[in-house]
């Protein structure tokens, strides 16, 4: 008996130790009912049963509950491990994808659950990231943009989810920041005015959202502070001016406005 109530199985019968095929690990204090046992229907006295015999799960890989089968799979030796992505449960499957070598991720990269081909994309080589920058869940392709190497980022610059273009923003080399400052997104132009060189804020010094205009603001050289000391936004006017005052004074009647 535990604070959960009588130890039940997967199926919600009573479990009878007498009866389990591990019944022997019980005198040795390997099991403990309601604690450790691999027929609970709590994945969390499953796991303490492996965790106390790890050597025992590979026997349990083919057992009818999928609980049972995805905490095995974390706990069996890598080479029983190919054989389950192919499980028909997501759960296995993506515990298998925590622990296989990563030259088995290539078989996995089409699953039919984001949740395998978010830890696909998490562990697969570098090289072979590229494979997935299509994938139809964004959450996945924002993985891929904070992985894959720079050089090949470019092709994902036209991503549809604003949510990735804002990682593709934050590493794309400074070459291809230039495209991505007329995005439609504010947020990935926030970046990009983060990250551009102060010679060529001037291209996002009109951008219709002001926190766009106050990066720009903050970074720009005061001589090209231009018309952001008139900008409709106080916020960014108080910037400009800052910046302005804090300028030599012989680079005040330098301002002009941008064009």
């Amino acid at each position: 008996m535990n604070d959960l109530g009588p130890p039940l199985n997967w199926q919600g019968e009573p479990i009878a130790c007498a009866d389990c095929t591990c019944q022997g690990l019980l005198a040795q204090g390997r099991c403990q009912l309601g604690h450790a046992c691999v027929h609970d229907r709590y994945a969390k006295h499953i796991d303490r049963f492996f965790d106390w015999n790890p050597e025992r799960a590979k026997d349990f890989l083919t057992h009818p509950y999928f609980e049972v089968r995805a905490v095995a799979t974390k706990h069996a030796d890598v080479f029983h491990l190919p054989k389950m992505m192919h499980d028909p449960d997501e759960t296995v499957r993506w515990s298998a994808a925590m622990r296989l070598p990563p030259k088995h991720l290539l078989a996995l990269i089409a699953d039919p659950h984001r949740e395998v081909r978010i830890r696909v994309a998490a562990r697969l080589e570098l090289r072979d990231l590229a494979g997935m920058r299509n994938d139809p869940d964004y959450y996945v392709r924002q993985v891929v943009a904070r992985r894959i190497p720079e050089s090949v980022l470019p092709l994902m610059l036209q991503d549809k989810d604003a949510v990735v273009r804002r990682v593709i923003a934050a590493r794309i080399g400074e070459h291809w920041l230039v495209s991505m400052a007329r995005d439609e997104d504010a947020e990935v132009r926030q970046i990009v005015a983060q990250r551009l060189k102060d010679t060529q804020l001037q291209l996002l010094a009109d951008d219709p959202d002001w926190r766009v205009r106050y990066e720009v603001a903050s970074r720009i050289a005061p001589s090209h502070l231009g018309r952001l000391l008139q900008d409709e936004d106080a916020v960014v006017r108080e910037m400009a001016g800052s910046r302005l005052a804090s300028a030599p004074p012989e680079m005040h009647g330098q301002v002009f406005s941008l064009v």
